[in-house]
Order: structure tokens, then sequence, then C-alpha cells
């Protein structure tokens, strides 16, 4: 059991390390006054899910996920 205690908590390090990092990867979400317009309905807007700037959506998800549900199990088991 102690070692799932060792294996479990550098998991959760290395998630928390990944997960600053993802999100400080990402670019802000300020789109301006174009939204209001319209303006925003581009290709890149409409495409944005395939890009890397999507792929970093899904992996802040992911590891957003894996964060909590460590932290429950550490809780837990400690």
């Amino acid at each position: 059991m102690q070692i799932l205690k060792i294996i479990l908590t550098i998991i959760f390090a290395i998630d928390c390390i990944a997960l600053t990092a993802v999100v400080l990867m990402q670019e802000g979400k300020q789109q301006g006054l174009g939204t209001i317009a319209g303006v925003a309905d581009t290709y890149w807007g409409r495409n944005k899910g395939r890009s890397m700037e999507g792929g970093l959506v899904k992996a802040t998800t992911l590891m957003a996920v894996l964060f909590f549900v460590l932290a429950l199990v550490l809780n837990i088991i400690y």
C-alpha cells in the first residue's frame, strides 16, 4: 500500500507541473470587438479544435480531470 501512495504522489506531482505548463502555453481568449459583429466566424475560428490550440484545450481538460481524481484518491488513501 505504501508503494501505491508513492507512485500516485509522483504521478500527481508530474500532473501538477504539466497542467501548469499547458495552461501557460495557451493563448488568451480575447477576441476583441469582432465577436460582437460576427467577424470571428472565420476558417480559423471554425477549425480551432484541430489546431494546436484545440489540442492544448483537450490536454488541459484531461489533466484537470486527472488532477481532481488523483487528489481525491490520495485524500482517501492518506
